[in-house]
């Protein structure tokens, strides 16, 4: 398959933009060839995951575009780094810190906003339905496709920072219409009414979507459309950690799936999958890879913990200290938001340990003594045990507060009966 640039594509990847653009230009090109795109298509944001430090190699090419004059061509948002600059919650070594700092001053002076979040659509950055973007960051990629209703494929780590200094991105996958209609009709009508209004329900229901059906777009029907916006964020967080869901639809609920036939294109569907309620509760045990009675930690936030979702906690908490290491990843944004109310503060003194601009399985947060620890987060479920050592038990966000008032595991069982 042969990718063709326009002549000032071209002069781009010869070096008329300079050495950071020719470099991104070339990358891109060869990438789009790669994957079967035929032309490269404009873009009207992006948003990062390529700062967050995982080696010096990152470093070493953030700061080589930044040298060769790279600047961001549309509005860039940055997922989380690999410090926390806001509470500085971070333990790391010397070097670890001077190149984690590096990578991120130097996406910052490539014009990108410095958001630090792995929900940019909670900062504010939320493109229109059909726009065309080129969003990194698996969670924010199906918010993005789905929930908004733009257009962007799972764009990895360098080439999404490529994407945005040119304003490109290659015309394959989830850009095209034709791509972004259901083929799989997922039925969850059989779910118990009871369960479908809670939050916990979604990461367990999006874990188990994304085991189920790949990288393959599904509809799904059942779910009420007062779903709210935080359980849609669980939902796509999770189906794309078991899986490699990039777009969603349920019906009634997401812009491309006002009904069934309309997300499936008014085609029938390639196949249809039943969830079984006992299959849930099956994915629900499975989330929790410890079976201590005992939890030595909390965290929440993955995504990003929202406003609401601080509300709640607050709620919960209901003026209490909890009993041991509670943590919140959360957005900058979110963070000022708390400490202009007040809220911040009075989270502290409750004992709630706030993370800004990065995450705990991402970077040394967490105590060094490794246990287990709660989440309502299915993407930590997901990632804490081979990230951090630590054994996940999978609870409410009402469970991680009672648990973690004495350390002793509190599960209300009777919700998944």
């Amino acid at each position: 398959m042969t990718l063709a640039l326009t002549e000032r594509e071209r002069a781009v990847a010869d070096g008329a933009d300079g050495a950071a653009a020719s470099m991104a230009m070339r990358i891109l090109a060869e990438t789009g060839r790669l994957l079967g795109a035929k032309r490269l298509i404009p873009v009207v944001s992006a948003h990062i995951d390529g700062a967050v430090y995982h080696g010096d190699s990152g470093v070493y090419f953030g700061e080589r575009l930044r040298e060769g004059g790279g600047k961001v061509a549309v509005p860039t948002t940055l997922n989380v780094g690999g410090l926390d600059l806001v509470n500085h919650t971070v333990r790391q070594t010397t070097h670890g810190h001077d190149m984690a700092l590096r990578l991120m001053r130097a996406y910052e002076a490539m014009g990108c906003r410095p958001t630090w979040t792995c929900a940019p659509y909670q900062a504010g950055h939320r493109p229109k339905a059909g726009e065309q973007v080129a969003w990194g960051e698996s969670n924010a990629v199906a918010f993005c496709n789905s929930v908004l209703g733009a257009r962007t494929n799972r764009y990895g780590d360098f080439l999404d920072i490529c994407c945005a200094i040119l304003g490109r991105a290659p015309d394959y996958g989830l850009h095209r219409a034709e791509n972004r209609r259901a083929t799989v009709l997922v039925d969850v009508t059989a779910l118990p009414d009871r369960l479908k209004p809670l939050d916990v329900l979604y990461p367990v229901l999006g874990y188990w979507y994304g085991q189920t059906i790949g990288n393959s777009i599904g509809v799904v029907a059942g779910l009420a459309p007062d779903m709210t916006e935080d359980q849609l964020k669980a939902f796509g967080a999770a189906s794309a950690s078991s899986g490699a869901v990039g777009l969603f639809h349920i019906a009634g609920v997401t812009p491309e799936a006002p009904t069934v036939e309309a997300a499936l294109g008014n085609r029938k569907p390639e196949s249809v999958i039943r969830l079984n309620p006992a299959d849930l509760r099956a994915i629900r045990d499975r989330l929790s890879n410890a079976t201590a009675s005992r939890i030595d930690a909390v965290a929440l936030g993955s995504p990003h913990f929202s406003n609401e979702e601080f509300r709640q906690l607050e709620t919960l908490l209901a003026g209490r200290r909890v009993g041991i290491p509670f943590f919140v990843c959360t957005g900058r944004d979110v963070v000022r938001k708390l400490e202009a109310e007040g809220r911040a503060a009075t989270l502290k003194e409750s004992g709630v340990t706030i993370v800004a601009d990065t995450c705990v399985v991402v970077a040394p947060i967490l105590p060094e003594k490794v246990g287990a620890l709660m989440t309502n987060s299915g993407k930590f479920a997901h990632y804490m045990p081979s990230n951090t050592g630590y054994g996940v038990i999978y609870g409410s966000l009402e469970d991680c507060v009672e648990s973690a008032m004495s350390g002793a595991v509190r599960r209300d069982e009777q919700v998944w009966s």
